[in-house]
């Protein structure tokens, strides 16, 4: 019990109060590296007085990429599959915190799974993030030459695109291998690639014709800067009024119950700025208590006026174009303080009231969303939707943690129809085509009509589809493909096979999906992950991977997003290898500007110290608590780096107690029985958390065996052979987590013979209870003998010699 309480304690490194390092312990220590990108690392020289990330990380990663460690082809892998996929980061992305701590999840779990002897593949991949990618490239483009994309045409602004991303895309690549990530780059995708484009092609055919995608003309989230339809998730919420839109006003909606107005039921009212007559409708959309409890009606530019209308059959009076201009010429907002100048001027005005209503904006271009009413393409979500739903209900997919569930089946339950269509150029054409017959007996259609639009693969198979469709020759068809591209998600959400070359029966499709694991953070649960469900359901017959781990939020050390405005947004890149922070100047708020300021003067002082790639990945995972956000204090993660500096000092003085001339064998000595049970016990405890995605459970474990068992006890009453196996089943617990070095000091180790194949510590078995227990069940066994046969020390002692399948004990 004691020992119990004991281990309790020992969860957490010290927290550093301030990042004031001696500058001989933090600075950045150059050292000699006499290898070439991709040869193996100097191991033979000693090892440094001083542990530094910058030495300890040079080469590693490329020698561990260029003998194939990270494809899951590499080694003899007999124990199942493992496959995950990346989230595809935005081609234009930067790494910040959140990207580190989604890499350091999943690849302490890759290499884990690597290690136990699986057919292991992390599949790489950037998504083509086609309003993000399009706005960049537009701003270089005035930036540099003075022009919009209107001014070089479609076709050029894509080959500009595609300049832009040959040029600056691969920067988040370099990134995530600075970060350790062991994927395999041979597969790296992206999605807008010629196989990708292939299935995404495929897709939104197949749908097409099954009817699950149909076109339709609705009203849709519009930003007037982007010229672009948007999703729900490029807004945010405002609160505003919207006078300008009762120039679209088709009726005047009442309560059915209230009885203020039972006496206009068939009546109508005129609008004050035309001869327009309006009906009064009775709807129970209407609030009763919101105000007069007489709601103006715009079904053209409101969603909840949008569906008042379609109930009552009211004019759809569109009076905005897609740039935001009134049918005038005058802009929105101007038109506000028209309109409400002209109520006044014909005394129609009565007051004014703060009565906020919801209206969103465009994250990515700031702008005020204006509702429109356009023909668009729409996925039917509800059946979809509900496969999705049912597969966590039965237990057939598993979300972790299971807290998540709720906000699943709400958003599934409730699903709304998915518009897919964009209105831009950079990004997956829409395969559809607008059929004009040439012939007088078949009658013109409409943009919103989906029976005069077919799907093809070529304009050819389009043509072919159109004259079956309307029972004429080819030569009579005329064609028009839709101008627009489809939402990036659209992809992305096929994403876990396209990657496969999906729709053809690859190798690689028949053994890697559907996948594992899926590991991301819960803020994308439905743009992407229910997505992935819905419609890898849909088009293979199958869900795209067997479990869900949505990890938390990263906030600053004070519990806050990460937010530009708040100064508070670090670059993990800066965490490893070190920097002097200061406030860039920028257009922020004086207030804001100044809140940044003292927030940075008080949690880094000194600026932030180098920390290291291990060290962040290992204070990234410590404080992965499941359902709840990680606030995270750079200082916490200096206490790592002076984990592996302990870890660097007890090698080195471990190497010095077994000498130059020790050669580890299959023998182990019969020693201290203590050890090998605290190591037994990390072995569990680090296999355990694995498997349940507890990761601060892995890395206690690993932190309480090395620093309060093996360094503070063990070290001092040392048996040569059992230190070796502490060393070396230590570091191999280490590795997934702390990559660089786990493998810089596995390398400086001597092998036993039965490990000499293993030329990477990545490539080793990763420790087992079963491996330990066996070595404790030898220990056992001789201490028997030793009182069976009166041995002391005076007299020969027992020693085994083991291979894990024969044990030999001799005297």
């Amino acid at each position: 019990m004691e020992e119990k309480k004991k281990q309790e304690k020992k969860v957490a490194p010290p927290k550093e109060k301030k990042a004031k390092p001696e500058k001989k312990d933090l600075g950045v220590i150059s050292y000699d590296a006499p290898t070439l990108p991709g040869e193996k690392k100097d191991v033979l020289s000693a090892l440094p007085d001083s542990y530094s990330p910058q030495y300890v990380e040079a080469a590693w990663y490329s020698w561990w990429e260029k003998q194939g460690y990270f494809k899951p082809e590499y080694g003899p892998n007999s124990r199942g599959v493992f496959m995950m996929c990346i989230p595809p980061p935005n081609v234009t992305g930067s790494l910040h915190l959140g990207h580190a701590l989604t890499n350091a999840i999943q690849d302490s779990l890759t290499r884990w799974h690597r290690m136990r002897g699986e057919t292991t593949l992390w599949n790489p991949g950037c998504d083509h993030a086609g309003i993000a990618t399009q706005v960049v490239v537009e701003k270089k483009l005035m930036r540099e030459r003075g022009m919009s994309r209107h001014d070089l045409g479609r076709d050029q602004f894509i080959q500009e695109v595609w300049k832009w991303k040959n040029e600056k895309g691969d920067r988040i690549y370099h990134q995530l291998k600075k970060l350790g990530s062991s994927l395999d780059w041979d597969r790296a995708c992206f999605t807008m690639d010629p196989k990708l484009s292939y299935a995404v092609q495929e897709a939104f055919i197949r749908l097409q014709e099954d009817g699950v995608i149909y076109r339709s003309k609705r009203l849709v989230n519009w930003s007037c800067t982007l010229n672009s339809a948007i999703s729900d998730i490029e807004e945010v919420i405002v609160a505003t009024t919207r006078i300008e839109t009762m120039l679209g006003d088709s009726a005047v909606a009442v309560h059915p119950a209230d009885p203020r107005y039972q006496h206009l039921k068939g009546k109508m009212v005129l609008h004050p700025f035309c001869d327009r007559k309006m009906p009064i409708v009775f709807d129970e959309f209407v609030d009763v208590n919101f105000g007069t409890g007489a709601v103006k009606i715009t079904p053209a530019h409101d969603h909840n006026d949008y569906e008042v209308g379609n109930r009552h059959n009211l004019a759809f009076i569109n009076v905005l174009d897609e740039n935001g201009l009134l049918i005038n010429g005058m802009k929105r907002f101007e038109a506000r303080k028209a309109v409400l100048q002209a109520l006044k001027d014909r005394g129609q005005f009565k007051e004014t009231k703060d009565n906020p209503m919801v209206v969103p904006v465009c994250s990515r271009s700031k702008d005020i969303v204006e509702p429109l009413l356009k023909p668009q393409w729409y996925v039917d979500c509800a059946d979809m939707g509900k496969q999705a739903a049912d597969s966590v209900r039965e237990g057939r997919l598993k979300i972790i943690p299971d807290h998540h569930h709720k906000t699943w089946f709400n958003w599934l339950d409730n699903i709304r129809d998915w518009c897919i269509s964009r209105q831009l150029w950079w990004g997956h054409r829409i395969p559809a085509y607008f059929v004009t017959v040439n012939d007088p007996s078949v009658k013109p259609g409409e943009d919103m009509d989906g029976h005069y639009w077919v799907s093809g693969r070529t304009e050819e198979e389009a043509r072919d589809k159109a004259a079956k469709r309307f029972n004429v020759s080819t030569d009579k068809i005329t064609l028009r493909q839709d101008e627009d591209v489809l939402d990036t998600w659209f992809s992305s959400g096929i994403f876990p096979f396209s990657i496969f070359g999906w729709p053809n029966e690859t190798q690689d499709l028949s053994v890697f999906y559907p996948g594992s694991l899926l590991e991301t953070g819960h803020d994308i649960l439905f743009f992407w992950v229910a997505r992935m469900v819905m419609m890898g359901l849909k088009l293979t017959g199958k869900l795209p991977f067997k479990e869900v781990y949505l990890h938390a939020v990263v906030r600053d050390a004070h519990g806050r997003k990460m937010s530009k405005s708040l100064g508070n947004v670090i670059d993990p890149l800066d965490v490893i290898t070190g920097i002097s922070l200061e406030l860039q100047d920028s257009n922020l708020d004086p207030v804001e500007v100044e809140k940044a300021k003292q927030g940075q003067k008080s949690d880094y002082p000194t600026g932030i110290p180098e920390c290291g790639t291990d060290a962040l990945r290992f204070a990234l995972c410590a404080y992965t608590s499941q359902g709840r956000d990680i606030n995270m204090d750079v200082n916490r993660i200096l206490g790592y780096r002076h984990f592996c500096n302990k870890l660097w000092n007890a090698v080195k003085f471990a190497m010095r107690t077994l000498g130059d001339n020790f050669v580890p064998s299959e023998k182990e000595s019969v020693s201290d029985r203590w050890i090998l049970s605290r190591l037994c016990s990390a072995v569990g405890q680090c296999n355990a958390g694995f498997q349940a995605y507890d990761f601060p459970a892995i890395t206690t474990a690993i932190y309480n065996f090395w620093l309060y068992e093996l360094c503070d006890v063990y070290l001092a009453v040392v048996c040569r052979q059992t230190l070796f196996t502490c060393l070396e089943t230590g570091l191999r617990l280490l590795a997934p987590i702390m990559p660089f070095v786990g493998e810089e000091l596995y390398q400086r180790l001597p092998r036993r013979r039965s490990q000499d194949d293993h030329s990477s510590i990545h490539v080793t078995p990763y420790p087992e209870t079963e491996e330990m227990e066996f070595a404790m069940t030898v220990v056992r066994t001789i201490r028997s003998l030793r009182a069976d046969y009166n041995l002391t020390k005076t007299r020969a002692d027992c020693e085994f010699m083991h291979d894990h399948k024969h044990c030999t004990i001799f005297t």
